[in-house]
């Protein structure tokens, strides 16, 4: 005989609240593809004129203070509960930075609005992330979280498509209004029918040492594990190509291959559609294959659209790099996860998930910084020192490369 409230059957999935979470994925990324892929690098470096260290800096220096926010903000989310009003606040913020962005035509102000506009976007997402455990309750988590990773590819196209006619008319300047009502638009059913837990823990004084702590601990933790290790510096190391792909390729398509804001447009929608259909076959082929020869080909998809980018001389060529590396970045996050689970201990997994975040923000941070620091080198160049940046990057995969056949070889003795 059952006591009261035992067995009873799990609560159906809201799917209300899991379609409104998802479409804030669709929402966030319209920010970074109009903003930090496509429209504010050509603003800064071609309308403005700015030397592109001005946007390295920018970028690297608002995903540093994420950095150093992450932990705080992770103990807010852990130890509080409270996820929404926190990313509505931050959401608003970055809205209304990246709006204001379009109403200045001078430099060093849209730089400022960036910055704040980056940071905030960027640190939403922890309390973002953080809602998945809730929303999916009743469901598969990776499944709602497919989801999420579906509609935002799908909010790329549609937020280049969608605000392309504005830049037509009006410039790139014109980008940025309507990017920034798009994202606040599609973010609204998330703040509507995303609620915290019905018995939110009371407000607890929050131990925001105890945050660095942990963090310190789990480097600690890590350092027991050196396959672990070794395979988190591998992941930095190939998404400090990624992340700075993602920021540069628009300025490297401008002012090297002459693509007009219509032919770039094109090509990241190329890319984006690409990255879907990757995620998808580097899915299939880590069940298949492996997660070893899934991730080695993801380090040869980028070395393959590198080396093709450094070498072209006509557009035509140039077009090949978009479907090869939409396939790596797609496909990188894939297997990387795999990894992580592969190799963690079931009980510190949640931890050595964080390290491997930690890694891409430092990724965010370093890669830009470095296609900067080597265009400013060879500033006297004419296209030279763009191939020279993107060379740097071949060179940062192709060490990759190397190293994670030693990972291999290292876990077969292991094994």
């Amino acid at each position: 005989m059952s006591l009261p409230g035992e067995n009873k059957p799990a609560p159906p999935p809201d799917k209300r609240a899991i379609i409104s979470w998802a479409f804030y994925d669709f929402a966030n990324t319209i920010f970074s593809m109009n903003v930090i892929s496509l429209y504010f690098a050509l603003w800064v470096t071609v309308d403005h004129k700015g030397a592109d260290i001005l946007y390295s800096a920018a970028l690297s220096g608002s995903m540093l203070a994420v950095a150093l926010s992450v932990p705080v903000f992770g103990a807010i989310s852990d130890q509080t509960g409270r996820r929404r009003i926190p990313l509505m606040l931050l959401t608003l913020l970055a809205v209304s930075a990246t709006a204001l962005i379009g109403q200045t035509d001078q430099l060093l102000p849209g730089i400022f609005f960036f910055i704040i506009a980056n940071y905030c976007y960027q640190s939403g997402m922890v309390f973002y992330n953080g809602m998945l455990p809730q929303v999916a309750k009743g469901s598969h988590i990776g499944l709602v979280s497919g989801y999420g990773v579906a509609l935002g590819y799908l909010g790329s196209i549609v937020g280049l498509i969608t605000v392309k006619p504005f830049v037509e008319a009006g410039g790139r300047s014109a980008a940025f209004l309507p990017t920034a009502a798009l994202f606040l638009i599609f973010s609204i059913p998330c703040f509507l029918y995303v609620r915290d837990p019905v018995a939110t823990r009371s407000l607890k004084k929050l131990h925001l040492g105890q945050a660095f702590q942990t963090l310190r601990q789990t480097l600690a933790n890590a350092s027991q594990y050196k396959s672990l290790l070794k395979f988190i510096l591998i992941h930095f190391m190939i998404l400090d190509v990624v992340n700075t792909v993602i920021a540069f390729m628009s300025v490297y398509a401008n002012k090297v291959m002459d693509f007009s804001d219509a032919q770039i447009t094109t090509f990241l929608i190329t890319s984006t559609s690409a990255a879907m259909i990757g995620s998808y076959l580097i899915g299939w082929l880590v069940r298949h294959k492996g997660t070893g020869w899934s991730y080695s080909l993801v380090i040869w998809l980028w070395i393959s659209a590198l080396s093709i980018a450094i070498l072209s001389q006509s557009q035509a060529m140039f077009w090949m790099v978009g479907p090869l590396a939409g396939m790596g970045m797609g496909g990188v996050w894939v297997v990387s996860r795999a990894y992580i689970v592969e190799l963690s201990p079931s009980e510190k997994l949640g931890e050595f998930f964080g390290l491997y975040g930690l890694a891409g923000k430092a990724a965010s941070i370093l890669g830009p910084l470095l296609w900067g620091s080597v265009v400013w080198v060879f500033q006297d160049t004419l296209t030279f020192k763009y191939r020279a940046a993107l060379t740097a990057l071949l060179l940062i995969a192709i060490v990759t490369l190397f190293l994670f056949r030693s990972l291999r070889r290292q876990i077969e003795k292991e094994g």
